[in-house]
């Protein structure tokens, strides 16, 4: 009886470890049940959801930073309309700057040019009115004479329509902007500075001097 007492003695602490290997074999089942059940539950609301897709759905952030890229898309649009304004306007300025000066220049290279033509006929003029200033009276009823001066008067009618016109001088106070004093005279029916005698007519343009007149100035 001692023996077999001793045998099971011996006996039960051996069967001790198949009894807490089930213990951990039904918490190990137990654990992975309740992962099961985690897993399996369904996600908040505010957890992030997937599209039929599986790609996630745009939540309330990113559409605040599309909607701020949006405007700041729009203000560099407006930004950029501004500028090609301010530029087309001032490519009109400049335009219009450049058609003033391009026509003011065209207009004084045409002064010049007819103040050219002018001077080249202007000897011509002086050797009519010397030709008609030397014909005797009894002559001057000739049909030859009145054909000179005829052609004398074209020339000056030709001359106003193109803005030229004689400078007056005798009888007036001498200016040296249009006259030119080659000899002073004494003249008691005359103030002093006063033009006495006109030897040779002069002719302006529109507003500028073509030729001064050649004058004598009482003292």
């Amino acid at each position: 009886m001692a023996e077999e007492t001793g045998k099971l003695e011996k006996e039960a602490p051996e069967r001790e470890p198949e009894e807490s290997k089930e213990e951990t074999v039904d918490g190990a089942v137990e654990e992975d049940a309740a992962k099961e059940e985690t897993s399996g539950k369904e996600p908040s609301e505010e957890e992030v959801s997937l599209d039929a897709d599986g790609t996630e759905e745009t939540s309330e952030k990113p559409q605040k930073l599309f909607g701020k890229k949006k405007e700041k898309k729009s203000d560099k649009l407006q930004e950029k309309l501004k500028e090609l304004e301010d530029q087309r306007i001032r490519q009109l300025a400049e335009f219009e700057n450049f058609r003033k000066r391009s026509e003011k220049e065209k207009s004084q290279m045409f002064e010049i040019g007819a103040k050219t033509v002018v001077e080249k006929i202007l000897p011509v003029m002086d050797n009519f009115e010397r030709g008609l200033s030397a014909i005797p009276e009894e002559e001057k009823e000739s049909s030859f004479v009145q054909g000179m001066e005829l052609v004398y008067k074209q020339l000056l009618t030709a001359f106003e329509e193109l803005g030229v016109t004689p400078i007056e001088a005798v009888g007036k106070e001498f200016d040296p902007n249009l006259h030119n004093a080659v000899m002073m005279v004494d003249d008691d029916s005359l103030e002093s500075g006063v033009v006495a005698e006109e030897m040779q007519k002069g002719y302006m343009y529109k507003e500028s001097v073509v030729r001064h007149s050649m004058v004598k100035v009482t003292n």
